[in-house]
Order: structure tokens, then C-alpha cells, then sequence
């Protein structure tokens, strides 16, 4: 039954396009799993990473399908508390004549009233629908799962820039970049078994090194882009857009110099058909790159045409996966090592930039080289706001909101940041952080949470409507046997992924 404390957050009224949402997704989606898929690639297998890829895009697509008809199921149940308050009104107040036609009309039947009962008008962030449709120990596992993965996720976020600006800006040697054995995709995977230039310094003639530098990096933008998440997604809507259009240069610039290399010089890199220690990696990377589930909600309520929704997300889907492939495959074929940061294989060299194609290359470089810091800063501020509105779900009565002080509420915003600001200072190590938060947190927000979300709105709605309305915004995968296969495939993949980290 749903809790009779209704938390609910404020809706921004502004909507958008059905293409202006599928960029949205598409720049939630295509983030820092997506640069390090080559990586994980070659050291997997290009056999076994094509294989994981695609099915865990499948995977992907069925939770958020089922994400779409959870949300459906709560805006349900809000929309029946709202009649049942509204009835009760009308009991009070005397108005017998009206509450006579209002009880004579049917809860089930007419169109108009299963349209009204199945939306995706009001918001429901998951950690609502958690406290909606889970008891206490069930909100108590969600919260614990979402907030580390959150976390995670912004570590990775200011890791992943900070580390591309800090090789930027500091000297670095590309001879370095391909001297590595083809045994090394061979090896079993080791959490933070890397080898770090943090002691080095970032130029010859200074004595600041490497990992001061990504931290003064670090720092600044955490001062920069932190006091952004007490604005809205809305807000972001046109610099989301121009990212888009980076994302599409980047990754087809990436495409081509791959392929232009394979071309000119052959296949430098000979990656494995199949490495089962190179998988840890693998799926935490696969995993985190289809992750947009912790803030769809945010994305699909401003939404114009929302019928359109799963057609949508289908497309964004197959254009990602796409794109994945084609990535990792001439990346992990193009260059003998490839980097647990694909865009750092496109570091400039300014020592050939004697003429105009040497001189172009070298600012396509420049650009590749800062394409997470562009495509990252704008994801930042959205998983910001979704991990801050959570934390005030999970501590705050949001009905009452405003009547909390300001002290109170300038909390929220300072625990967002501070603890993924200190796990990014104390490691640069991006193939840690995913492998980790994609292959555990990520899990259970990717796979157990909208299984669990599907089961009990499903379950509830049943018992306060009844099965005869329809919710239009049913998943395709409809019987309960996805479901228990959803749960299967997650035990494995966590089953799997923990023997080869801890083996």
C-alpha cells in the first residue's frame, strides 16, 4: 500500500521536443563509460566485448521500459489519493448530491479515466517510487544502493576531467603510449594495479607534479560546476544541445583517425578473442556506459509528447550501441595500447605540426583530448541534482519543504559534493572507479531496482484499481518470466565479476 506521507518535489512547468529529449538522454547515456569501453575491450577480448555489449544494451533497454511503467504505476496512485481526498471533501462539507454522482461513477472502464490514472506528468524520482511501493528495509537497501552509486558516478565525473586537463596541460611522452606487450590484455585484472605518474612532474623545469596538478584541477572545478546543482536540468537546455553536437565530432574524429591508421599502418593492436580475467572491467564499463536510469525521471516529465517515450529511448538505444561498437573495435585495432581514457591515445604532438594537415591534426587532437571535460560538465550537473534531490527525499518532508531554514537546505548541496570530490582527490584511477561503481552500485540501479520498482507497482496498482485499466505505458516485456530473468542475469554478472577481482 503506498505511504500516506506523500513527498513529493515541485514539477518545473517548462517542456520540451521529442528531439530535444532524445539529445538529452543521448548526453545522459554517452559519458565517461563510453571512453573507457576500448580500453576494457582489449583487455577482455574484441569477441567477448562485443558480445557483453550487446546483450547488456538489451538489458539495459528492458529496465528502463521497466522504469517507464513504474513511473506510470505512481503517477496512478497519486492521481487515486487525490480522488480519494477529493471524496472525502465533499463528505465533510455535506454535499450529498454530489458525492452521490461521484460514488455512481465507475473507478474502471471509460478511456478518459485510464488516461488520467496511467501519466508521466508528475515527477517521481526513484527514490519516491522506492518509498511509494518499498517497506522500511527495502527504502533502507535502495538508498544505500543509489547514493553510493551516485557518488561513484560524480568521482568519476571530476576524476575523468580533471585527469584529461592535467594531461593537457602538463608534458607528456607518446613514446610511452605504445610500448606495451600484447601479454598485458592477458593478465588477470587488478583493482588499482596501475602504473601511476602522479610523481612525476608536470613539466621539466618546475617542481609541481602530475597528481598536484590534477588536483588543483580537481578542485577548481568542484568550485566551478557544484553551486550549479541548485539550479534545474531546464537550465542546461541549450548548452546540452551544443554538447550533443561535440559528442557527434568527437566520436566521429575518434572513428576516423582509427580507421585512418588502419589504413596507413596496419593493425598495431592484436587484441584476444576472449579474456575471461580482463571481464571485471568489462561489465562494470558496459554497464555504466547504458546507465541513464537514475535520472530518466527528471528527463521524461518535462517531456511534450510522452506517448513517443519508449520509441524514443529505443532509438537513443541503437544509435548508442552503434556507436560503441564501432568505437571500441578501431580503437582496440588502431593503437597497441589503448588507454583506460580512449581520448588520452589523442594527446597532441605540437613538435610535427610543421604544416596545415600536421597543424589540423593537432587541433582535432586538442579537441579530442578535451571532449570528456565538455560532454562530462554538462552530465555533472544533472546527476548532481538527482543525487541532491534524493538525499532531501530521504531526510526531508518535501511537502514542507519551504519551511525549512536555509542553513538546512544548503546542506544538501555540500553532501552531494564533498564525498565524491574526496574519493576523486585520493585516486586518478578511472578503471578502479568504474570497474567498482558500474559492476556493484551499478548493478542493482541498472537491473534489481527496476525489477523490484516493476513487481510492486504492478502489485499495488492492482489492488487499488484493479486490472480491468490499462497503462499505456506498460513495458513490451510484460510477463513476470523478464523479470525473474533481469534478476538472474545480475546475480551472474555479479557472481562472475567478483570471482575475477577477488580470485
Amino acid at each position: 500500500m503506498p505511504s500516506e506521507r506523500e513527498r513529493v518535489v515541485p514539477v518545473a512547468s517548462a517542456s520540451y521536443s521529442n528531439l530535444v529529449g532524445f539529445i538529452f538522454i543521448f548526453n545522459l547515456i554517452v559519458g565517461t563509460g563510453a571512453l573507457t569501453l576500448p580500453g576494457v575491450f582489449a583487455k577482455a577480448g574484441w569477441f567477448l566485448g562485443l558480445v557483453v555489449i550487446l546483450l547488456l544494451a538489451i538489458m539495459s533497454y528492458m529496465t528502463v521500459t521497466f522504469i517507464i511503467e513504474a513511473m506510470a504505476g505512481a503517477n496512478a496512485i497519486k492521481n487515486w489519493q487525490n480522488l480519494q481526498v477529493r471524496r472525502r471533501t465533499r463528505n465533510s462539507i455535506g454535499n450529498s448530491d454530489d458525492e452521490r454522482d461521484l460514488e455512481s461513477t465507475p473507478l474502471i472502464g471509460s478511456g478518459a479515466e485510464e488516461s488520467h490514472y496511467y501519466q508521466l506528468t508528475h515527477k517521481f524520482e526513484l527514490g519516491e517510487m522506492a518509498s511509494l511501493f518499498f517497506n522500511d528495509f527495502g527504502r533502507v537497501l535502495f538508498y544505500l544502493c543509489f547514493i553510493v552509486y551516485l557518488f561513484g558516478d560524480l568521482s568519476i565525473y571530476s576524476a575523468a576531467v580533471s585527469r584529461s586537463l592535467r594531461d593537457i596541460i602538463c608534458e607528456h611522452d607518446r613514446s610511452n603510449s605504445s610500448d606495451i606487450s600484447i601479454v598485458e590484455s592477458k593478465t588477470m585484472y587488478q583493482p588499482g594495479n596501475f602504473q601511476s605518474k602522479g610523481n612525476h612532474t608536470c613539466w621539466k623545469d618546475h617542481s609541481i607534479s602530475r597528481i598536484h596538478m590534477y588536483r588543483i584541477i580537481l578542485i577548481a572545478f568542484n568550485v566551478i560546476f557544484g553551486p550549479i546543482i541548485l539550479c534545474g536540468i531546464q537550465k542546461t537546455k541549450y548548452l546540452q544541445m551544443l554538447t550533443a553536437i561535440f559528442r557527434w565530432l568527437a566520436f566521429t574524429f575518434m572513428i576516423c583517425i582509427a580507421t585512418k591508421l588502419l589504413i596507413t599502418d596496419g593493425a598495431k593492436g592484436h587484441p584476444v578473442g576472449v579474456n575471461f580475467y580482463g571481464s571485471p572491467p568489462l561489465f562494470g564499463a558496459c554497464v555504466y556506459s547504458f546507465m541513464c536510469h537514475h535520472s530518466l525521471p527528471s528527463l521524461l516529465a518535462p517531456l511534450r509528447n510522452k506517448s513517443k517515450v519508449s520509441k524514443i529511448l529505443s532509438y537513443d538505444y541503437i544509435v548508442i550501441c552503434m556507436f560503441y561498437i564501432v568505437l571500441a573495435m578501431t580503437g582496440i585495432f588502431a593503437f597497441e595500447h589503448v588507454e583506460d581514457l580512449y581520448t588520452l591515445n589523442f594527446l597532441p604532438d605540437q613538435e610535427n605540426s610543421k604544416d596545415f594537415l600536421s597543424g589540423l591534426y593537432v587541433v582535432i587532437d586538442y579537441f579530442l583530448s578535451l571532449f570528456p571535460v565538455f560532454t562530462l560538465s554538462t552530465s555533472f550537473p544533472v546527476i548532481a541534482v538527482t543525487l541532491k534531490n534524493n538525499l532531501q527525499i530521504l531526510f526531508l518532508d518535501m511537502s514542507r519543504y519551504e519551511s525549512y531554514n536555509l542553513c538546512i537546505r544548503a546542506l544538501f548541496p555540500l553532501m552531494t559534493i564533498l564525498p565524491s570530490f574526496c574519493v576523486a582527490y585520493l585516486t586518478d584511477s578511472l578503471s578502479t572507479l568504474v570497474a567498482f561503481t558500474g559492476s556493484y552500485a551499478g548493478t542493482g540501479i541498472q537491473y534489481i531496482i527496476p525489477v523490484c520498482l516493476l513487481y510492486f507497482s504492478r502489485r499495488t496498482c492492482t489492488e487499488l484499481l484493479g486490472s480491468g485499466i490499462v497503462n499505456h505505458f506498460q513495458s513490451p516485456f510484460k510477463s513476470n518470466g523478464w523479470l525473474i530473468l533481469v534478476l538472474i542475469w545480475s546475480v551472474i554478472c555479479v557472481v562472475l565479476v567478483s570471482i575475477n577481482l577477488f580470485h
